[in-house]
């Protein structure tokens, strides 16, 4: 079974570490990282896979917003907790809100929208976008790596190289729920703020 798992790991993690990337993706960066001190990947492919994952998945959303303004997608995301807010700085402080923007957990989606739905030039934006997403990829996969630097040194070298994968994959969980549960527990607050 554990080897299945490592064999699935190796085959499909950097997809994995991308597609988690292009949504909410911290946890898949910091996962991709452990896994790159694992040396299950090399830790410039997954770097590579986080930046691409970010870019992507934040173009998507400026786009969505840009084309589709009008959409019922679009409309409901407009009504999301904090989208005003987003806006607001986003029209006030437009190259550090999008350099910013994915460093807040729950807001990737409605600042990527809210910034199709600016006026911020195409052009400016996908380069403050590129840039953004390779500095979050290295910083987040780089705690992912020193995470597994400290986890080897805590749990000792004692494991087996597909138990530790299996630990990673344990801790990685643990992160997207906390990470989730904080997620909703700031746009409950902002709800009620915004009422």
């Amino acid at each position: 079974m554990t080897e299945t798992i490592h064999h699935l790991i190796e085959q499909y993690g950097l997809l994995a570490v991308f597609l988690g990337c292009v949504a909410e993706g911290e946890s898949a960066a910091i996962l991709g990282g452990f896994f790159a001190h694992q040396q299950v990947f090399v830790l410039w492919h997954t770097v590579l896979a986080a930046a691409l994952g970010a870019f992507v998945g934040d173009t998507f959303f400026f786009i969505l917003g840009r084309s589709f303004a009008d959409h019922p997608y679009v409309v409901r995301l407009r009504r999301r907790p904090g989208f005003r807010r987003a806006f607001r700085l986003l029209n006030t402080h437009p190259d550090i809100f999008v350099l910013s923007n994915r460093y807040v957990y729950g807001m990737r989606l409605v600042g990527g929208v809210a910034a199709g739905l600016s006026n911020i030039a195409a052009t400016r934006f996908i380069i403050l976008n590129a840039m953004s997403s390779v500095i979050w990829a290295v910083l987040f996969s780089t705690v992912g790596y020193v995470f597994g630097l400290g986890a080897e040194h805590f749990v000792g070298q004692a494991l087996m190289h597909h138990e530790r994968l299996l630990v990673g994959l344990g801790i990685g969980l643990t992160v997207a729920v906390f990470a989730w549960l904080i997620a909703r527990h700031v746009a409950k607050k902002e709800r009620t703020r915004e009422s």
